[in-house]
């Protein structure tokens, strides 16, 4: 009974959504590339860059937890942290380090889906829809990019996974749960809990990135 009066709200559904979204895409769209489903693969594409838009505005005006001024600490924050030796997390949400390795995920999916929003593939047949606003050496590049950033990411996300099986089986804090269920028994509840934004802003932050993602499936309407 204690376990279930100690455990905290840490997570909000829009993110956890987010999450398990971005992870289902990005594996969707590594299977369409693989296998020339080249149309599926930018729809995908445009889908990761809708949820992308959507994580960075969530940032600035959704739940306490996901906002990137509550998990974004000064580099002496980040080092402290890592010569401390009692590493528990004083407040739900993101650690000094967790925050930042965010943030470089998200950028690194965003330069993933941007270079493929202009790239073309091998046979020049298929190409992302904003390709016609670049020349063909130029497409070039966005298409090497596309793939070197991609194994970026791949590396990235290794260290992702790796560093949970080492919070899971070192530290014995359980990260992934939590990003299941929303709450976490691991927690004390002085620590705090997760502060929700509310249904207006989780409906403009999806507005604006529908719009983004549409948007630029049309090539911003422009010729």
């Amino acid at each position: 009974m204690s376990n279930l009066v100690n455990a905290i709200r840490v997570w909000d559904i829009p993110t956890r959504l987010f999450h398990w979204l971005l992870v289902a895409l990005i594996g969707f769209s590594w299977w369409s590339a693989e296998t020339g489903r080249l149309e599926w693969h930018i729809l995908s594409g445009l889908a990761v860059l809708g949820l992308v838009v959507f994580r960075l505005v969530w940032g600035f005006i959704g739940g306490s937890t996901a906002r990137f001024g509550q998990f974004l600490r000064s580099p002496m924050t980040v080092f402290s942290y890592l010569r401390s030796e009692s590493q528990e997390p004083k407040a739900p949400g993101h650690n000094p380090v967790g925050g930042y390795s965010v943030v470089l995920m998200l950028l690194l999916v965003l330069l993933q889906v941007v270079t493929g929003l202009f790239a073309n593939d091998e046979d020049g047949l298929d190409a992302g829809p904003l390709n016609r606003f670049i020349n063909y050496d130029q497409a070039e590049t966005m298409s090497q990019l596309h793939h070197l950033s991609f194994t970026v990411l791949q590396l990235v996300i290794a260290i992702h996974v790796l560093a949970i099986v080492f919070y899971l089986v070192v530290r014995k804090r359980n990260l992934f749960t939590p990003m299941l269920t929303g709450t976490d028994k691991q927690l004390d509840a002085s620590n705090g809990a997760l502060v929700s934004s509310g249904a207006v802003r989780f409906i403009i932050a999806a507005v604006i990135a529908a719009a983004t993602a549409w948007a630029t499936s049309r090539g911003f309407f422009l010729s």
